[in-house]
């Protein structure tokens, strides 16, 4: 499983998230999609990595803009939530 979380520029509103969660969930191989208001974040869940340019152009098709990409870093444990069985 792929977890990649990007930053997203111009949401200001439960409409922004609305229209990123659909646009972004539309796109081949995406299986989650959380949108993080506050944290102006997208967060992707794939079988395999996605390109970036393909959730780039469903960013855009939403009326946004993607701004870059967060790197997570694994917690205690080796894996990004500390359970172990993310990875």
């Amino acid at each position: 499983m792929t977890v990649t979380t990007y930053q997203v520029e111009g949401m200001t509103c439960g409409h922004c998230v609305s229209a990123v969660t659909e646009e972004v969930g539309k796109v081949a191989g995406v299986s989650g999609v959380q949108v993080d208001l506050a944290a102006k974040a997208v967060t992707v869940t794939s079988e395999a990595p996605i390109e970036r340019e393909l959730i780039d152009a469903a960013v855009v098709e939403a009326g946004y803009e993607l701004a870059g990409t967060i790197e997570l870093l694994p917690q205690a444990g080796g894996s990004c939530c500390g359970s172990g069985g993310c990875h």
